[in-house]
């Protein structure tokens, strides 16, 4: 009798299939959440659409789209890849997912890896959305796209592995009641709507070392003033990219 043309061949995917399949995963959970979306989409556009036509703060010379479209895009790069990466994985180590990835053929990195890829794929979809609703309030962007792409690439990795340090030490409830206030906290006091100008001088130095104010700001001198690269604001990203994403590999509790 004939055994037949077919063979088993039993063992895991090619890595790059399997960080593909997880990462695919990944981004209709992030799309499928409520709370999430609320986060990453509706929070951010009705900030846009409404500080845009209500003359609420005084954004200085110009359009006020000019000024908070670049905020508003830093907000949402906050609003993905810190509050909802830091919810969605403390909940998952809460409930053991963490732990059952961990213990499949897909690796801890890829699964790392797999996370942050459905960020970036979140975040165009955000920017994609943000940037014709500003289009359509007036707004002239002006700069390359190049700086811009670096800020935002810088901003993902900081606030990401600041997200992945708070969701790998913090217990489920800590990390959900954390990152929501201190979005709230950096939403008033990053530079995103209020300009960093209105603060007090002492203050105002202590906020432009934050994340959120490097990346808003650094976006509103490209777009709104046409500069060169913002080197500073790029390398406060870089250092807090480094000093989150090395505490997160050495503190990451996956139990």
């Amino acid at each position: 009798m004939s055994t037949g043309t077919y063979a088993p061949r039993p063992g895991a995917a090619p890595i790059g299939r399997m960080i593909a399949a997880q990462t695919a995963l990944e981004t209709r959970m992030l799309l499928r959440n409520g709370e999430q979306l609320l986060l990453t989409v509706i929070i951010p556009s009705l900030l846009l659409v409404l500080f845009s036509t209500v003359d609420v703060v005084d954004t200085g010379a110009g359009a006020a789209v000019d000024f908070l479209a670049p905020g508003v895009l830093a907000l949402a790069v906050m609003s993905t890849a810190f509050t909802g990466q830091a919810i969605a994985t403390g909940f998952e180590r809460r409930y053991g997912v963490l732990k059952l990835l961990g213990s499949s053929p897909l690796p801890r990195w890829a699964l790392m890896t797999s996370k942050t890829l459905s960020v970036l794929v979140t975040e165009v979809l955000q920017v994609v959305l943000l940037t014709a609703i500003a289009l359509a309030l007036g707004w002239s962007p002006q700069g390359g796209p190049f700086s811009v792409l670096l800020l935002l690439v810088l901003g993902t990795a900081a606030f990401s592995g600041l997200g992945l340090l708070m969701a790998g030490t913090l217990r489920a409830e800590a990390t959900l009641a954390a990152a929501n206030l201190v979005f709230l906290l950096l939403l008033v006091g990053g530079g995103v709507i209020v300009p960093l100008d209105r603060f007090p001088d002492a203050a105002r130095a202590a906020l432009e070392l934050l994340p959120i104010s490097a990346l808003s700001e650094g976006l509103r001198d490209v777009l709104q003033h046409g500069a060169a690269m913002p080197w500073g604001q790029a390398g406060i990203l870089a250092v807090w990219a480094v000093l989150g994403l090395g505490a997160a590999a050495r503190f990451f509790r996956w139990e």
